[in-house]
């Protein structure tokens, strides 16, 4: 069989290409090789810019979801769950407004669940049934409408320059660790706080905090109450005032009227804002100067009428504080008070007990 020829290629220099690299050339063969690179970098440069880019979208989507996720949970489910309300904690979400004054929601569902807690642990309540929900709408508006006045305090007091002082709270739960059967440890206190309210201890301080501070803001803004408080001191300073005629003559209609009581015996130790340690103190038929309880219901003046080794019986005048509620009504009345979750009304709840 005949071969057949073998055709060489022929190697043909490609045109506009030095052969050689000289000085003159060594730019041009940079350049050459550079570009043949780049066809290799581009590539992987726009998909690192086009990964970074879906992160991001990505990351917006997922924070979206989670925001949309937990507004859903707070204020249509009303979730009142351990991880929503340590959210709260961290996160300042506001519940309500009053006065334009924030009302957290961490605040809000620190009371419910302490009301809930209460019910279930030491009532034996069971929150399922129509009697726990009844109960359940009672202690929502009941926990919405401290959180309004404690924020609302807290608005007055910034103007006031009104305080409270760590001293003063450890005071408060000092004086609590005081019992008929005797003192208890802290400890103790704090495990029954724990079991009874469900309370951690820095709950428990940022309550009584609140209540104190309302408390205060309460003495400061009741002028009318103050001047009561003072008639009254001039006209006890006989020895042998009567003080229920006082109280006729100090007068007063509906929640500011001045009115008259007698304690019967109770412990030394009661818890009644102070009056029985006030009225402990005191000589037998001597009257003492004015007290502002620790309830923060009002100007009080005790009479001792009795005492023995752990019980006492007292007399007393109480001017009741009613300033700090009519205006927290009247901002309610004018439209600046704002919730952001739906609370039964107070009429609607009343109307439920009613119904029982």
């Amino acid at each position: 069989m005949k071969k057949l020829p073998f055709k060489r290629r022929e190697k043909t220099a490609k045109q506009g290409i030095p052969t050689r690299i000289t000085n003159e050339t060594v730019a041009e063969h940079r350049e050459r090789i550079l570009a043949g690179g780049r066809r290799f970098k581009y590539p992987m440069q726009y998909a690192r810019h086009r990964l970074v880019f879906n992160t991001i979208l990505v990351t917006i989507a997922a924070l979206i979801l989670i925001v949309v996720i937990g507004w859903q949970q707070l204020y249509v489910a009303q979730s009142t769950n351990n991880f929503f309300y340590r959210v709260t904690r961290v996160l300042p979400l506001p519940v309500a407004s009053v006065d334009g004054e924030s009302v957290r929601y961490s605040d809000y569902l620190m009371y419910y669940n302490s009301s809930a807690h209460y019910l279930q642990q030491s009532e034996q309540v069971n929150l399922q049934s129509e009697d726990g929900k009844r109960q359940l709408d009672y202690i929502k508006r009941k926990s919405m409408d401290n959180v309004v006045a404690d924020a609302y305090a807290e608005k007055l007091a910034r103007s006031m320059s009104i305080a409270v002082t760590d001293d003063e709270v450890t005071k408060v739960i000092d004086d609590d660790r005081n019992t008929a059967n005797g003192r208890i440890s802290q400890e103790t206190y704090d495990a029954s706080t724990l079991s009874v309210l469900g309370w951690e201890p820095s709950e428990y301080r940022q309550a009584t905090r609140s209540k104190l501070l309302r408390q205060k803001v309460a003495y400061a803004v009741d002028n009318a109450a103050e001047k009561k408080q003072k008639q009254a001191a001039e006209l006890l300073k006989d020895p042998n005032a009567d003080l229920e005629k006082i109280a006729t003559q100090l007068g007063g209609e509906g929640d500011t009227k001045v009115t008259a009581g007698i304690s019967g015996l109770v412990p030394k130790t009661n818890r009644d804002g102070g009056l029985s340690t006030a009225a402990a103190k005191l000589e037998l038929g001597r009257i003492s100067s004015v007290i502002k309880t620790t309830t923060g219901d009002g100007y009080y003046f005790v009479k001792l009428l009795d005492k023995n080794d752990t019980q006492i019986n007292y007399s007393y005048i109480r001017i009741p504080l009613t300033t700090f509620n009519e205006q927290l009504a009247k901002l309610k009345k004018d439209g600046k008070v704002h919730e952001y979750i739906s609370v039964p009304s107070a009429d609607s709840v009343k109307a439920d007990q009613s119904n029982q």
